[in-house]
């Protein structure tokens, strides 16, 4: 699997490319940098927007990361099949830029959450969910104050009916509608969750689990194969 390339993008803000980096290389694969102001995807095989504030997190979570010269070249190439992941606030400009359906609203206590998450697998037919089971119960830490996931009606019954609901919450922190943690796209290349695996991919780190790790073996094993 060393073969398969995963760009870590980096915004002013970014907080996690190093650990979402050190997570491809735990896994098996390369992580390669890449800048918000760039005009090059560096002829990477997926990619993975990790957590922070991006820009400062102002006018909403991720409403100018959308707009960075990177996203120019990443929303087409994700609308036509590049694997991408985000987290937090990757998932955040995922929604912002049209990626993923939806938005990420303040939590419903209005309290910042950071804790340790139990979490459901609901989707394994995603290339960053193959190495988990449907119904398989895992924990995941989250961090966040703008994480409740919110759409209208006909959204969220869509993403029902479509089996769009990657991942789920055991006891919502945020007050997410149906306890959505994580979503994918109709094609399912593209995956948006608030929790962070790559906070939990190795037991050195004194997370609680290596429960995140599954997001990195399956986009390996899923470049490998493709």
């Amino acid at each position: 699997m060393s073969g398969a390339r995963v760009g870590v993008v980096t915004f002013p803000g970014t907080l996690d490319d190093q650990d979402a980096a050190r997570a491809v290389r735990f896994a098996g694969g390369e992580a390669v940098p890449l800048w918000h102001a760039d005009h090059d995807l560096k002829g990477v095989d997926a990619v993975f927007l990790p957590g922070g504030f991006s820009y400062g997190d102002y006018l909403r979570c991720g409403a100018i990361s959308r707009f960075a010269p990177l996203m120019d070249e990443l929303i087409p190439a994700a609308r036509a099949g590049l694997p991408v992941l985000g987290t937090c606030n990757g998932f955040q400009i995922l929604c912002e830029a049209h990626l993923l359906p939806g938005a990420l609203t303040r939590n419903a206590s209005l309290h910042y959450v950071c804790r340790d998450q139990r979490l459901r697998i609901e989707n394994t037919t995603t290339p960053w969910t193959s190495d988990y089971s449907v119904g398989q119960e895992v924990v995941i830490p989250v961090k966040h104050g703008e994480g409740r996931y919110v759409a209208d009606e006909a959204t969220i019954a869509e993403l029902e009916a479509n089996d769009q609901v990657v991942i789920r919450y055991l006891g919502n922190p945020n007050g997410s509608i149906n306890d959505i943690a994580g979503i994918r796209n109709r094609e399912g290349n593209i995956v948006g969750l608030m929790p962070h695996p790559e906070h939990a991919v190795e037991e050195l780190t004194g997370a609680p689990s290596t429960d995140g790790l599954g997001f990195f073996t399956s986009i390996l094993k899923a470049l490998v194969n493709a």
